[in-house]
């Protein structure tokens, strides 16, 4: 089999995995040239996302031990997951027939590489990685992924549930991402809205044995803030309905006040006056925050800088 696979793996201070992952790879990749399922010219990417650690020194070691197998981009400062996994789509799009993605801590089960490939060969130019379940997830992991998925459908984005960014993209696909501009990239999103042909393959996601997981909560409510500013505007629609809201309800405590006026009843002092200036109030700051996060992601497009700069590249004998 001729198709040319790159498999890309985006990593920041992950020194504890390298080896192991890099071992493990490269006997996938063997498994799939012996199975004729891929090039023999077939390869992997790493990218490494501005580590702080001796994580690209240890990149460095691989491609001593295999300068055919491992390749490695460095990234000259830490640009977070997205970018760092865009890097190497752009690197390898005219380099390659198919792209598979995959975090380098390998808890997505790699064999379902197979499957990918040969939904690939079935004329499938997006094939989806998505995990059976999360009963390997700890705690505090089902929490950051619950409050994304449900940032997600509330802020209106079309969105594959369960599924990270373990993917295989065809060439096709690759030189289309490659003609998006934008500074904040959602390839989640995009990649849902650009056609071709997709499918989902269902996978085992196992438990990580080596180092700790670097994407904290934090990072995927970031995650989740830029894919629904860069996809759904339904963040500014919900204001103008609160707006709508706050109006009523300050109609009707003009027409209570008013009423107790014509009464001769006294209206309550500081409690009646401060409960709706202080609601008013958060409303409007509110509004202000989710206004200017949208201002922001504008002001960073209009400046358009390049999503991350490469410092290095391994990538021949």
């Amino acid at each position: 089999m001729n198709t040319l696979l790159g498999v890309i793996v985006p990593a920041f201070n992950e020194e504890e995995s390298v080896f192991d992952s890099g071992k493990r790879l490269q006997k996938k990749l063997q498994q799939l040239i012996t199975d004729q399922l891929i090039s023999p010219q077939s390869f992997i990417l790493f990218i490494d996302d501005g580590s702080s650690d001796k994580t690209w020194q240890h990149f460095q070691t691989l491609h001593k031990e295999n300068t055919n197998i491992f390749k490695a981009i460095k990234l000259s400062k830490n640009c977070g997951h997205q970018k760092a996994l865009l890097s190497g789509l752009h690197y390898v799009e005219d380099k390659v027939d198919i792209a598979i993605s995959i975090d380098i801590d390998l808890q997505q089960d790699i064999n379902a590489m197979d499957e990918f490939i040969k939904q690939y060969h079935q004329g499938y130019d997006i094939v989806y990685g998505v995990r059976v379940n999360r009963e390997s997830d700890a705690f505090f992991k089902k929490l950051s992924a619950l409050s994304f998925y449900t940032l997600m459908k509330w802020g209106g984005v079309e969105i594959i549930k369960n599924h990270a960014d373990y993917r295989l993209l065809s060439r096709k696909v690759l030189k289309v991402v490659k003609e998006f501009k934008e500074y904040n990239l959602f390839l989640r999103g995009i990649l849902l809205n650009i056609g071709f042909r997709k499918v989902a393959v269902y996978h085992q996601v196992f438990k990580r044995e080596l180092g700790s997981s670097k994407y904290s909560i934090t990072k995927m409510l970031s995650l989740a803030a830029d894919g629904i500013t860069s996809f759904s505007i339904a963040p500014i629609r919900l204001i103008t309905i609160v707006g709508a809201f706050v109006f009523l309800f300050s109609f009707c405590m003009i027409a209570y006040i008013l009423l107790m006026k014509f009464k001769g009843h006294v209206v309550p002092g500081w409690a009646s006056t401060l409960i709706p200036i202080y609601f008013i109030g958060g409303v409007q700051l509110i509004s202000l925050g989710v206004v200017g996060e949208y201002i922001g992601k504008i002001y960073m497009e209009t400046k358009a800088r390049p999503p991350y700069i490469i410092e290095d590249i391994i990538a021949g004998p």
